[in-house]
């Protein structure tokens, strides 16, 4: 079963949580510009088979044509294997200037080795994304759900090895670390202190890590839509607060879209899209669709 994936979605409540109130304070210190607010709402992957009817008959090159609809990736590929910085390299030929990759830490790191002993790999990967050169956006450590606050010390070091001129953002999934108030304070000082960002990943089957706590001036979402008419009810409420923390001077907005079954993410994205560009005044692209899908709402 899929990370959060619930039978019955219709039974969930969606409902975004208030922010914390740290999270006001951490936007209102940034004194940032909104108008210079950098926005990246894209997929998790540009492959043909996971979003059906996106690509128009005949497409050879996918990432190139997906680099024309959307301004980021999420990079989910780089969990599975360190690309060489060969392919890396080829890869961010292909788009354009403002596009951004969005690169997961790879699963040899955080759900193999838990972050213990891994000088070597983490070598390895930085040397890869670094051939991204200015289209690399934040990159994002997902933790193996039974990594506890037990092994705080060990998520310290790894952080202590990070690049500081490098972004990055961490997902936690075992309960404690939101259950237990003092490893919450204890994570979000440490991620504060070293300007890392708290990952807030909306899935239906764990409401408990949709915890509106940022920890820098950016905020790096995983939506996980549920193939369900209230995606896009949940999409409403999220670009409420994303205009809420545009107004409050966020510096960059990272939002990625996800579904259980991947097929109307790009419609998703379109959806979500329009609403910030008709609130905000933006530009941003509008995915186009083929096939048998249009710009709509399907529900």
């Amino acid at each position: 079963m899929k990370f959060g994936k619930v039978e019955n979605p219709e039974k969930i409540d969606f409902t975004l949580p208030a922010d914390v109130p740290r999270t006001v304070e951490v936007l209102n210190k940034n004194n940032h510009k909104t108008t210079d607010t950098q926005i990246h709402i894209g997929c998790a992957k540009w492959n043909r088979q996971d979003l059906k009817n996106f690509y128009p008959r005949g497409t050879k090159d996918e990432l190139s044509y997906y680099a024309t609809q959307f301004n980021s990736i999420e990079l989910n590929a780089f969990f599975y294997r360190i690309f060489s910085q060969e392919q890396v390299r080829k890869w961010q030929e292909k788009v354009s200037d403002g596009f951004k990759f969005f690169p997961k830490v790879p699963q040899i790191i955080s759900q193999f080795k838990r972050l213990k002993n891994v000088e070597q790999e983490l070598a390895q990967y930085i040397d890869s994304i670094s051939q991204f050169g200015k289209k690399l956006g934040m990159c994002f450590l997902q933790m193996h759900p039974s990594f506890s606050p037990k092994s705080f010390d060990n998520l310290e070091h790894f952080i202590s090895l990070w690049p500081k001129d490098m972004e990055l953002s961490v997902e936690l999934r075992h309960p404690d670390w939101y259950e237990d108030t003092a490893a919450l304070h204890e994570l979000c000082t440490l991620l504060e202190e070293n300007n890392i960002t708290h990952t807030i990943t909306d899935t239906a089957g764990r409401r408990d890590i949709i915890h509106m706590r940022l920890t820098t001036p950016k905020c790096f979402v995983r939506f996980t839509g549920a193939n369900h008419e209230s995606d896009y009810t949940r999409l409403d409420d999220w670009t409420d607060r994303l205009i809420s923390w545009h107004e409050q001077g966020i510096k960059n907005i990272n939002f990625f879209v996800h579904q259980n079954t991947e097929k109307e993410s790009p419609l998703l994205t379109a959806y979500l899209n329009q609403k910030l560009n008709k609130a905000l005044g933006l530009n941003l692209i509008i995915p186009q669709t083929t096939g048998n899908n249009t710009q709509t709402r399907l529900f």
